[in-house]
């Protein structure tokens, strides 16, 4: 990420963990994250994984797209890109996602808050995802959806996917 993106996004998980009260000690605990961490994320430097994002705005009781929706870049994590492409301002909130994953990856995702819903629209490559333990293959044109407060995962085979995803809080 560039510099100033990481000062964007750092300034801005400050102020939302400032405005619920939380120490650095209490949101890096509750994150699973050393304080150290937390605290460099805050100042602007340091790496943080799509992982470390999703946990901290789900300890943070916002939605991904709320914690990341200052920053006007997508965010990469090892085969996984990701870009915002619209925060919904509706009850309930949906959030629009552009996801491109390389060949031959597998990601597990923790569970987002409760109720919260994923909807994958296929657009290239195929894939096979949704809660574990019920996953499916799609293809281009294919959709689906699954709740997304349980793990789940997406999985790739020897093409690149690239995929729609909404996002819907409850």
């Amino acid at each position: 990420m560039k510099e100033e993106t990481l000062r964007t996004l750092g300034a801005h998980l400050q102020r939302l963990r400032l405005a619920r009260g939380l120490s650095l000690s209490q949101l890096a605990s509750a994150a699973g994250m050393a304080k150290s961490n937390l605290s460099r994320l805050e100042q602007g430097s340091g790496n943080p994984t799509l992982d470390t994002i999703w946990r901290l705005a789900v300890q943070l009781g916002v939605p991904f797209g709320a914690l990341i929706a200052p920053v006007d870049e997508a965010f990469c994590d090892d085969d996984v890109k990701l870009t915002l492409i619209e925060q919904g301002q509706s009850t309930p909130q949906v959030d629009a996602y552009w996801m491109g994953f390389a060949p031959n990856t597998e990601r597990q995702a923790e569970g987002h808050t409760p109720g919260t819903v994923e909807t994958l629209f296929v657009i290239s490559g195929r894939i096979e995802a949704g809660e574990l333990g019920a996953l499916r293959w799609l293809a281009p044109g294919d959709s689906a959806q699954f709740n997304a407060d349980r793990p789940h995962l997406y999985r790739t085979g020897l093409d690149r996917a690239t995929l729609l995803v909404t996002i819907t809080y409850h």
